[in-house]
C-alpha cells in the first residue's frame, strides 16, 4: 500500500494550500514534483507515485482551487504564475533545492516557467500533453465545461456524466475505470457527489491574447532546451498537434516522446507501460 504524509504549508498571500508527501526509500532521495492539470488534484499522481517511491521522494501538490487547498476569493490569481509562485513557497518550505517533474496539462505549463524563473531548480521534466501551442479544438473544449459539472445526486450520476463528456478521450475504458476516474475527479458534500476544485478556476480562460500567450510559452520552452524531457503524448488529442511536437523536438537537444495509443488529454499516466517509462526516464 502506498502511503504519504498530509502536508500543508501557506502561501504569500496568506492561503492554506495541500500537498502529498511521498516518502522515498532513504531520507536524502531524489525528489520528483508533480503538478496536476487545470481542474484535477493530488489524487491523479496516487499510482504513479507509488512505482516512483521505490527510487523518489514524490510531491504532489494541489494547487489553490482545487482538492484540500483553500479557494481564492479573488479569482485574477487563478494563474499559471501564481501557482509556479505557490510551488517555490512549497518548495522552500520544505527545504527543497532540486526536483525533477512530471507535469500534466497545465502543470507541465507551471513546469516552462518554474525551469524559466528559476534556473537550477528542475533536473529533468515529463510533459504530459501540452506544448506552446494550444490547439483551439481543444482549448474551447475545455472552456464548455470547466465548472459547471453536477452537483450530483449519487456517484452513479457523475459517473454518467463523465462518460458523456470524456468519452472520446477515453473510448476503450471499462465500468471500473469510469468509476474510479469519476472518484478523482469528484467528492461527496452534504449528501451530493460535486466538483473537487472552485468553479471560478475558469475565469482567467476567458482573458488574453492567445497570439501574445504563444510567444510567451514558446520563449518559456525554449529555456528548456538543454534540460532531460520526456513529452508524453496522447494519441487522440485535441489539445497537442503533432505539428507542434515536430516543433518542440527541433528546438530542444535532449528530447523523448513517447505516444500513448487509445486516449486523449490528457493520459492518465496509468497506461500500460508508462509508469516505467517515466521510471526509466527519470532514472537515465
Amino acid at each position: 500500500m502506498t502511503v504519504f504524509q498530509d502536508f500543508f504549508f501557506h502561501t504569500a498571500d496568506g492561503l492554506s494550500l495541500y500537498a502529498r508527501d511521498y516518502p522515498g526509500p532513504t531520507e536524502d532521495s531524489e525528489v520528483v514534483l508533480c503538478l496536476h492539470g487545470l481542474t484535477r488534484n493530488s489524487r491523479d499522481f496516487h499510482e504513479l507515485a507509488g512505482l516512483l517511491t521505490q527510487d523518489f521522494r514524490v510531491i504532489v501538490p494541489e494547487q489553490r482551487g482545487r482538492g484540500r487547498s483553500d479557494y481564492d476569493t479573488d479569482t485574477s490569481r487563478y494563474t499559471v504564475m501564481q501557482y509556479v509562485e505557490d510551488m517555490r513557497r512549497l518548495l522552500d518550505d520544505l527545504r527543497i533545492h532540486q526536483v525533477s517533474v512530471v507535469g500534466t496539462s497545465m502543470g507541465g505549463l507551471m513546469t516552462f516557467a518554474l525551469n524559466a524563473l528559476f534556473p537550477g531548480l528542475i533536473q529533468s521534466a515529463i510533459i504530459n500533453d501540452i506544448g506552446p501551442e494550444i490547439a483551439e479544438a481543444g482549448l474551447e473544449r475545455i472552456k464548455a465545461y470547466v465548472g459547471i459539472a453536477g452537483p450530483f445526486a449519487d456517484w452513479h450520476e457523475a459517473v454518467n456524466y463523465l462518460k458523456t463528456v470524456s468519452a472520446d478521450i477515453f473510448p476503450a475504458w471499462n465500468e471500473g475505470q469510469w468509476n474510479a476516474f469519476a472518484r478523482q475527479c469528484y467528492v461527496e458534500r452534504d449528501d451530493q457527489v460535486v466538483i473537487d476544485y472552485d468553479p471560478w478556476i475558469a475565469e482567467p480562460l476567458t482573458a488574453g491574447d492567445s497570439n501574445a500567450e504563444q510567444e510567451v510559452l514558446w520563449s518559456l520552452f525554449e529555456e528548456m532546451s538543454s534540460l532531460p524531457t520526456l513529452l508524453i503524448r496522447g494519441s487522440l488529442t485535441d489539445l497537442l498537434s503533432e505539428e507542434c511536437v515536430r516543433k518542440m523536438r527541433d528546438a530542444h537537444a535532449d528530447f523523448q516522446v513517447l505516444e500513448v495509443p487509445g486516449v486523449g488529454h490528457a493520459p492518465m499516466l496509468n497506461e500500460p507501460g508508462v509508469p516505467e517509462a517515466i521510471r526509466e526516464f527519470l532514472l537515465r
